[in-house]
């Protein structure tokens, strides 16, 4: 199969949208996060778009000022379980943490996924940020880890997963009757790990998937996030506003990925886009005024405040501009407000288009408007390499995606840019990654970190 330089696809599924009011608009349904057949056609829609991703995010811990789509929702695992039946070909990708379960367990569920939806499961990595300042004690701990242990301990976690995931050779199980043979034995390995964090012995009950194991998939965007994204992930999920910042950031990682030895082409850096399309420039910017007109300042301010605890909000409207509360000088460690501080010094947004974006569905005048000013953005972004393809987080669902699937894609597929029709049948097909070799394999065999062979 050959492949050429396409645009990547991936659908971010969650409830009514990433709008925070999205649940507000007339034609909504409210309760949409715990409907699965809502969520079932979600993913139809994004697979008639030719879309190689739907993206399942999580949380392991709500507050009061959480988003609403997050206060009562599918556990993601569980889900995309179920959407690999309503499905054929889109990849599925649930997002787990390696903060809160034990890598055998995790490599299981996964595993067990990538073979139901015959080789479509992807992982996306996270070791868990504690927005609501509660997810410790929902797990029996009183303090939340550390952010650099955890990202340590994560990279033990995955190298342990991934030699579980080699437990059997492709071809170990031989299902010989007349010998009596279910299995050669000499294919059947323990894991026998012992490291800093985990002890492990294996081996895992549960073959490789058609596709070997799910695709990595990572957004760490702190330096202890790309430290680790760079050693292992296969797909990178990104936010950037300015064209320039996300050229300058693919730039940058491409190159830190050759340094590191990896094949900087088969990686993908998805950008975070939130579109809002109308037939006319007219109809879009009434949608996003719709939008935004249903964000209160109670609830808005009270976030923020929330987010910036030493910071008085008090006396202000989400009219103000970030630039009067000084928020583009404040020093917060959190890795979600970094990698937006360069847009709010250079661009002084609203307190609402802030608040927006801090719950991701703040939408650029370049992703306002028709569909072809949306399909002109994305292939100037992919064109001259800000992005290989772009994670869809819109505003509103399912119109958002409804609208991008029958609008923007026709023009992208007219351009060469969007498949018109899979070519494979595994999430590795569609992105055009190889099949890992199972590190036990006589041809591609080699000690890895702890793990030796049984």
């Amino acid at each position: 199969m050959t492949y050429k330089r396409q645009i990547k696809l991936s659908a971010y599924l969650v409830g009514t949208g990433m709008h925070t009011a999205s649940w507000r608009l007339p034609q909504a349904q409210a309760n949409s996060s715990i409907d699965i057949d809502y969520y079932k056609n979600l993913a139809q829609i994004a697979e008639r778009g030719k879309f190689d991703i739907a993206f399942l995010a999580d949380s392991l811990a709500i507050n009061e000022v959480s988003h609403p789509n997050i206060l009562n929702r599918f556990e993601p695992i569980t889900l995309i379980a179920a959407l690999a039946g309503a499905t054929s070909k889109i990849g599925l990708v649930a997002t787990a943490s390696t903060s809160y379960i034990e890598p055998f367990n995790l490599a299981r569920l996964l595993m067990s996924v990538d073979h139901i939806s015959k080789g479509r499961a992807g992982w996306n990595i996270v070791t868990t940020r504690d927005l609501s300042g509660n997810t410790a004690r929902n797990f029996g701990a009183e303090e939340h880890l550390e952010h650099s242990y955890r990202y340590k301990r994560a990279s033990e976690f995955l190298e342990v997963v991934k030699g579980l995931w080699d437990s059997w050779e492709d071809d170990a199980f031989v299902y010989d009757k007349e010998k009596g043979e279910f299995f050669d034995t000499a294919k059947l390995h323990r894991l026998n790990h012992k490291g800093e964090f985990f002890s492990v012995e294996g081996p895992l009950n549960i073959a490789r998937s058609p596709q070997g194991r799910p695709v990595l998939v990572q957004a760490g965007t702190s330096d202890a996030g790309q430290s680790f994204s760079l050693q292992l992930a296969e797909v990178i999920f990104s936010i950037k506003h300015h064209l320039e910042d996300a050229q300058e950031f693919y730039r940058s990682y491409k190159s830190q990925l050759a340094q590191q030895g990896r094949d900087p082409e088969k990686v993908f850096i998805l950008q975070g886009i939130s579109p809002i399309i109308g037939k006319t420039e007219e109809e879009a910017e009434q949608k996003r005024r719709q939008l935004e007109a249903l964000i209160t300042d109670e609830a808005g301010l009270r976030f923020l405040s929330d987010y910036f605890p030493n910071i008085d909000f008090s006396g202000y409207t989400l009219a103000a501009r970030a630039h009067e509360l000084g928020l583009h000088t404040v020093q917060l460690s959190k890795s979600d407000f970094k990698k937006h501080q360069p847009f709010i010094a250079r661009d002084n947004p609203t307190l609402r288009e802030l608040y927006s974006m801090l719950t991701g569905a703040f939408s650029s005048n370049d992703l306002v408007g028709t569909p072809e000013k949306i399909a002109d953005t994305l292939e100037q972004w992919f064109q001259e390499e800000a992005a290989d393809g772009f994670m869809l987080m819109a505003p509103s669902l399912p119109d958002g995606l409804e609208d991008f699937v029958n609008l923007v894609v026709p023009i992208l597929q007219a351009r060469g840019l969007v498949r018109t029709e899979y070519e494979g049948n595994t999430l590795r097909d569609h992105l055009g990654l190889s099949i890992p070799a199972n590190r036990y394999d006589e041809s591609a065999y080699e000690v890895i970190g702890n793990q030796t062979r049984s």
